[in-house]
């Protein structure tokens, strides 16, 4: 239930709750021994993954470069060097399993075209042998690559560029060093789309965890407005600093998130928007709220708004835990303020009527915001 057994915003966000460890134990093999599942257990808790995700994707980069290096090692592929710069390009910088697909994709076609183009360079210089015509190509098709550099497919672009030069040098490369660079490089590629799936680091734990904890910002800040603290206090411009920095984050992350859980652009920027809706209204209410010491229009404005402060609180912090535990039953549970829709017509005559329709906007903003979490729950919660 919404209500729960804790409302406010100090309460503590359980790091793992019953229901998240019935699921997750659905998923460890019961098979195996206790100590093996407990071992397992960190590994697929997706907090746990996405605190640590520096960490496990320094060491997935470390071993993919280690199998590139025993594999073109081992069966003595000339330059196999070119196979593990691959793995680097292709998720070195990426942690997210929604980018190193897209990059991948970008990264082989950029080799194919590259290749090509520089095994055809190398072909005619063998043939023609006129070293300035060759630079004169070489110069012309990568500027042409340069031109389409800049924009939608620039990834590409930049890339068949590059793999130009690895393939033909100055355009006198052997032709079989052109072709086994071109085969390093497809090793690569394929090395490094099978180790993003190897424990894969989602955009999406991002973006849930974040959201729950730019959430939880969202009930202090109301807290503190309700309950009389200074807004204008380096704790509270600290927690607004915080939550506008979250901002960029998540909209950073949301172009990885969709390619991952198959949930539009359109409803995560809808998602983005009731936050930033929320933020801006949470500014301004810091800033009209009646002033703490006149305690007569203090009391009266909590007593008249006390089923909104109460729900605003509740639905803040209930979906900052469904989204980190991934119990989203509670975001089911309508928690509108009984007339608070009608009261949002109401004439404005004061400051405090002001304050009032604002808090009555907010709390319908977070209920909606709540709708279309739950609305999404089934694609985020994986």
């Amino acid at each position: 239930m919404w209500e729960g057994r804790c409302d406010d915003s100090t309460c503590p966000l359980p790091q793992w709750t019953e229901s998240a460890l019935t699921i997750e134990a659905l998923l460890i093999p019961m098979n195996l021994p206790f100590f093996a599942r407990r071992l397992l257990r960190p590994l697929l808790d997706p907090y746990r993954r996405y605190r640590h995700a520096k960490l496990i994707h320094a060491v997935r980069v470390s071993i993919g470069l280690l199998a590139t290096i025993l594999l073109t090692t081992g069966l003595n592929l000339p330059h196999g060097e070119w196979a593990s710069v691959t793995m680097l390009v292709v998720i070195g910088g990426l942690q997210h399993h929604g980018n190193i697909g897209k990059k991948a994709v970008e990264r082989a076609y950029g080799t194919l075209i590259g290749a090509s183009v520089g095994l055809l360079l190398v072909v005619q210089e063998a043939y023609v042998g006129q070293p300035l015509l060759t630079y004169l190509l070489m110069s012309a098709i990568c500027g042409f690559f340069s031109y389409h550099a800049i924009g939608k497919g620039g990834y590409t672009a930049l890339l068949s560029a590059i793999t130009v030069f690895i393939v033909a040098g100055h355009g006198d490369n052997p032709l079989s060093d052109g072709l086994w660079r071109t085969v390093d490089i497809l090793i690569g590629i394929a090395l490094a789309l099978a180790f993003s799936f190897a424990l894969p680091l989602y955009a999406v734990y991002s973006w849930r965890y974040n959201l729950a904890s730019a959430l939880r910002d969202c009930a202090q800040i109301y807290s503190r407005i309700i309950n009389g603290q200074s807004v204008t206090d380096d704790e509270h411009l600290k927690l607004l600093n915080r939550l506008n920095a979250a901002m960029l984050q998540l909209r950073s992350l949301m172009p990885s998130v969709s390619k991952e859980v198959r949930i539009s652009m359109t409803e995560l920027d809808a998602i983005q928007r009731h936050l930033r809706m929320c933020i801006s209204t949470l500014e301004i209410l810091g800033n009209t709220r009646p002033d703490p010491r006149d305690e007569q229009a203090t009391a009266r404005m909590q007593v008249m708004l006390k089923a909104e402060h109460r729900q605003i609180r509740v639905q803040l912090v209930g979906m900052a835990r469904a989204l980190k535990s991934g119990v989203t039953e509670r975001l089911e549970r309508n928690g509108q303020a009984s007339g608070g829709e009608s009261t949002l017509d109401a004439p404005v005559y004061s400051a405090l009527d002001g304050y009032r329709l604002l808090t009555l906007q907010l709390a319908a903003n977070v209920d909606a915001m709540r709708q279309r979490l739950a609305k999404s729950a089934g694609r985020w919660k994986i």
